[in-house]
C-alpha cells in the first residue's frame, strides 16, 4: 500500500456546474477547506438557500468558508496556515486577489468552460452558442491576475450538438471538466506540465448575461435567433411580445431553406399545431412558449386555445 501522504488541496466553487470536479478534487487530494459563495435567498418563498457546492462538500465530511470579503487578510492568513499544494477554482464566482492565489504552494489552477483564449469570462457556455460556435471544450488554466489570461495547462474539446441547450452543454462540460481534474492533476503536482500562454491576439470576451439578452429580434437570421434561444436556456431565457405581453420562448426550430411570407415576426399557423414565424432571413417553427404566470406549453395548446393564432405579429412591430 502506499503510505505517502495526499497532496493538500483547497476547493473553491459554489454552483452544481463545481460539483462533479469538487468530486473528481477529493478523489485525488486532501481537500482542506471548500470556499463557495454565502447563501442566499431564492423561490418563491425567498428561504435562504446555501450554494450546491456548499450541499455536496457537508455531505464529503468537508470544512466550508463562505467569505463575503475576499482581500480580507485574515483570509489569506487563514489558507496560507492550511500548507495547500494547489487550489482548485471551479465557477466560484468571486475575483480572487493575489494572496488567495498564492497562498498554495502550487497557485491556483481553474477549470474553464471554453477553448481558451476564447470566451474568457462569466458565461462562456451561453455565448459560445449564442455565437454560433460549433464546437467547445474546457480548459485548466494557472490563475493570474488577469479575467482568465493565465497560461493553460491542458484542455479538452467536445463539439456541440445543434439543437444543444446551454443547460445541456453546462452538463456535459462539467463532467468533461472532472474527467480533465483527474487526468491532469496528478501530472501538475509532479511538476509534469507545461504552461503554454494564451495567444491575447486571439482572445474573445464572454460578458455576464441579464435579461436584456433576451429579446428577441426577429429582423434577425432563424439561424440566429434559433442560436439565441438555445443559448440562453434556461437562463436567462428569451422573450418576445404579442399583444404589448410578454411571450416567453422557450424551444423553436430552424426551417431550414424554408420562408414565409410577411413581415419579420408574423406568426403563420399552419394546421392545428404547426406556427412558423417570419424572420429577417428565413423562418422558425415554434415548439414551447409561455405567457407570464403561466406554465410553460406547446404551441398546439397555444393554437387550441387561441392564444396564438394565424396574422399575429411578434415583437415590437406589433
Amino acid at each position: 500500500m502506499d503510505d505517502e501522504p495526499r497532496p493538500r488541496a483547497i476547493f473553491y466553487g459554489s454552483p452544481d456546474f463545481a460539483i462533479s470536479c469538487l468530486d473528481a478534487t477529493a478523489s485525488l487530494c486532501d481537500v482542506r477547506l471548500v470556499l463557495c459563495q454565502p447563501d442566499r435567498r431564492s423561490g418563491r418563498g425567498m428561504k435562504l438557500r446555501p450554494p450546491p457546492v456548499k450541499v455536496r462538500a457537508l455531505e464529503l465530511g468537508l470544512e466550508v468558508a463562505q467569505p463575503t470579503r475576499m482581500r480580507d487578510p485574515e483570509l489569506a492568513v487563514r489558507l496560507r496556515a492550511l500548507e495547500a499544494d494547489i487550489a482548485v477554482v471551479v465557477a466560484y464566482g468571486r475575483i480572487l486577489p493575489q494572496a488567495l492565489l498564492d497562498a498554495p504552494r502550487l497557485g491556483s489552477v481553474n477549470v474553464h468552460a471554453s477553448i481558451l483564449p476564447r470566451y474568457r469570462g462569466a458565461a462562456p457556455i451561453q455565448w459560445a452558442i449564442v455565437r454560433g460556435e460549433t464546437r467547445t471544450g474546457v480548459s485548466l488554466m494557472q490563475m493570474d491576475a488577469g479575467l482568465d489570461t493565465g497560461p493553460v495547462l491542458a484542455l479538452r474539446e467536445t463539439p456541440i450538438g445543434r439543437d444543444e441547450t446551454a443547460g445541456d452543454l453546462s452538463d456535459r462540460l462539467s463532467r468533461l471538466g472532472a474527467e480533465l481534474l483527474r487526468d491532469s492533476l496528478p501530472p501538475l503536482l509532479r511538476g509534469e506540465l507545461s504552461p503554454q500562454p494564451q495567444n491575447d491576439d486571439q482572445a474573445t470576451l464572454a460578458p455576464l448575461l441579464n435579461r436584456d439578452h433576451g429579446r428577441i429580434d426577429w429582423t434577425q437570421p432563424a439561424a440566429r435567433i434559433h442560436d439565441q434561444v438555445r443559448g440562453l436556456s434556461p437562463w436567462p431565457g428569451t422573450s418576445t411580445t404579442r399583444g404589448g405581453a410578454r411571450l416567453r420562448v422557450h424551444r423553436v426550430q430552424v426551417l431550414h431553406g424554408e420562408s414565409r411570407e410577411g413581415p419579420p415576426g408574423r406568426v403563420h399557423v399552419e394546421g392545428k399545431g404547426r406556427a412558423i414565424v417570419s424572420c429577417g432571413e428565413g423562418a422558425l417553427l415554434l415548439e414551447e412558449l409561455q405567457e407570464d404566470g403561466r406554465r410553460r406549453g406547446s404551441v398546439r395548446d397555444f393554437i387550441a386555445g387561441r392564444r396564438l393564432v394565424d396574422g399575429d405579429v411578434l415583437g415590437d412591430s406589433a
